[in-house]
């Protein structure tokens, strides 16, 4: 039941020395701005390096060859040698771990020299021999048209699914691209599809600058032959992707007369690890971010418990008085708590709430980036910042009651 004499006394208790219970407050409140501004912070960077893997399968690995060595079977150091066609069986045949695998060529690179060319409009992008498995590891959204399938590469089809920066280089505005052609290498390709990144910024931008074509149509068109750059693959569910990665290092090192423990033979790109690092140093962030916010939240209680203590000295005639007119304990306790927690209410949700603000702020007036994206608190934070500032209240108040509470009646009429 709202007892409305008990809170008009505790609000002019607290009145009655603004400045003091503003400097109080201020400790408090500031101490749980900080926090959330902190949390924040760390989900704005946590949001940010989740956004640069968007659309990236993070149990996946890439593997290459390079020169080898070490000298094996009669082959000397620094041999050359390649992943064919007849690797891609062997490794869905022997390392049944493998959920996915794609079998990649590149031709040409972002920024550099014009090789994609329509009508008199020339640019320099990217152009890769894909599977259409490709889309399992790394995702693009395709905004027309549609993406490479099985029938495409059983065909040699000579299609193509251009990004959204090569539609803007080598189309105008209006036109629509799809069946239109593009010349690649002077090989004429027709266009089947648009893609888009979900990524941002300059990774949006590399990823747009690409064009996909069917695997063996590339490898046909550009004289390849059998010749594979790379291998894209991912591990089942359950299998860590390293497991794989070097399950198929063994199989091809075998399979190319390579020495297994060859250090320099095969080049790959574990992007499992790199997640997991990423995520154990925003766990880091976070923990520190709650260790700063709690310890100067504490600051702020420290300074309420002891200004409470100052208000008890005050207070301690009119404590006496209340002892001796029939006032329990736990009245005295009731109240001296409660003007405590109602500080550190007041103090607390006006610092989260500020802070939230300044969140709010921050996203509205665009202050992303790559690394950087909505820097925001859940509810779920914001309860717990809450459930925080109820107990930090109640310990605050408990020292000042048990103070009062040890105060003698007699004793404290007789205090000046």
């Amino acid at each position: 039941m709202f007892d409305r004499d008990l809170w008009g006394e505790i609000w002019n208790t607290l009145s009655r020395n603004k400045l003091r219970t503003f400097l109080t407050a201020f400790g408090v409140g500031w101490g749980i701005f900080m926090l959330v501004i902190m949390l924040g912070a760390g989900n704005g960077l946590a949001n940010g390096a989740k956004k640069g893997f968007a659309g990236w399968a993070t149990n996946s690995a890439f593997i290459w060859t390079q020169p080898t060595s070490i000298p094996y079977h009669g082959f000397s150091r620094g041999r050359r040698f390649y992943f064919n066609n007849d690797d891609i069986g062997a490794i869905i045949r022997e390392i049944p771990e493998v959920e996915y695998l794609a079998p990649r060529n590149q031709l040409g690179g972002w920024q550099g020299g014009n090789n994609v060319v329509r009508n008199n409009k020339t640019g320099a992008f990217s152009v890769y021999g894909d599977m259409p498995v490709v889309m399992k590891i790394q995702s693009s959204a395709v905004d027309t048209g549609r993406f490479l399938n099985d029938k495409d590469v059983a065909d040699q089809r000579k299609v193509c699914v251009i990004g959204k920066r090569v539609r803007e280089v080598l189309f105008e505005p209006h036109e629509d691209p799809i069946g239109e052609y593009i010349r690649i290498n002077g090989v004429f390709f027709q266009v089947v599809g648009m893609h888009r990144s979900i990524r941002s910024s300059d990774n949006a931008e590399e990823d747009e600058s690409t064009i996909y074509v069917p695997f063996t149509t590339f490898q046909n068109a550009f004289n390849y032959h059998n010749f594979v750059s790379w291998f894209s693959v991912t591990a089942r569910e359950g299998t860590p992707v390293s497991e794989v990665e070097e399950g198929i290092k063994k199989l091809m090192a075998r399979r190319h007369d390579v020495d297994p423990n060859d250090p320099m033979a095969f080049g790959s790109f574990n992007l499992e690890e790199q997640f997991d690092k990423m995520n154990q140093l925003l766990i880091g962030i976070n923990l520190l971010s709650w260790i700063v916010g709690i310890l100067t939240l504490l600051a702020g209680v420290i300074g309420i418990s002891n200004i409470m203590l100052v208000i008890i000295k005050e207070r301690t005639k009119e404590i006496g008085v209340r002892r001796a007119i029939g006032a329990t304990p736990r009245i005295i306790r009731r109240q001296i708590v409660l003007e405590s927690v109602s500080l550190t209410l007041l103090a607390g949700y006006t610092g989260l709430t500020l802070g939230v603000g300044l969140l709010e702020l921050l996203i509205l007036a665009g202050m992303e980036g790559d690394f950087f994206h909505r820097p925001e608190v859940d509810l779920r934070t914001a309860l717990i910042a809450l459930s925080v500032l109820i107990v930090s209240g109640l310990f605050a108040g408990l020292i000042p009651a048990s103070r009062a509470l040890r105060i003698n009646a007699v004793d404290a009429l007789r205090a000046e």
